[in-house]
């Protein structure tokens, strides 16, 4: 996993990098720390919503299924191991999209409307132009929730399918998504 230090938000911001961020900053018409604060409000809001998802009983086994999925994702060897720069968006956007990611992204994109209601009531971009930039960031997120879980799983957070007895998959999204405190 990432270190405590680093937030989700910054992994994600990383893994964007400035040429996606200046077209982010471009659709939303302004500088890329207008862009920056924004994707990081989105973010925020995604990882808050994956997060009441796994709380909720009916949501937590599409939740762990989707992370198992994103690992195995992130296990399976990339097309040239020395392309390191956007290796996990690569992994995604190179056989066919968002379809490459699976549950995770069909979960993200089923999360994008209400996220973006919540985007834009609170900055007041228009929702439509915050969907925009949900769509932008979705393979970006899939690919650092990916490498987290991957890293959370070979640091010994929690077996893939166990359950810890607190608070179990939350426990572990919260360890993958920086929540845990």
């Amino acid at each position: 996993m990432s270190d405590d230090s680093r937030s989700f938000e910054q992994d994600v911001l990383d893994e964007l990098g400035d040429d996606r961020l200046q077209e982010i900053a471009g659709l939303l018409g302004t500088d890329a720390s207008g862009a920056q604060d924004v994707v990081g409000t989105t973010v925020s809001a995604l990882s808050g919503d994956l997060q009441g998802r796994a709380a909720d009983p009916a949501g937590a086994d599409e939740v762990r299924q989707a992370f198992a999925e994103a690992e195995a994702v992130q296990e399976a060897p990339q097309a040239a191991p020395g392309d390191q720069p956007l290796q996990g968006v690569a992994a995604f956007g190179g056989l066919g999209g968002l379809a490459a990611g699976g549950m995770m992204s069909g979960m993200l994109a089923k999360m994008s409307r209400p996220v973006a209601n919540a985007v834009a009531k609170k900055t007041g971009i228009p929702a439509a132009t915050v969907t925009r930039v949900i769509e932008m960031l979705i393979p970006v997120v899939l690919a650092v929730l990916s490498r987290r879980a991957a890293g959370a799983k070979a640091g010994g957070a929690a077996p893939k399918g166990a359950a810890a007895p607190s608070g179990g998959l939350g426990d572990l999204l919260g360890q993958i998504l920086g929540g845990k405190k």
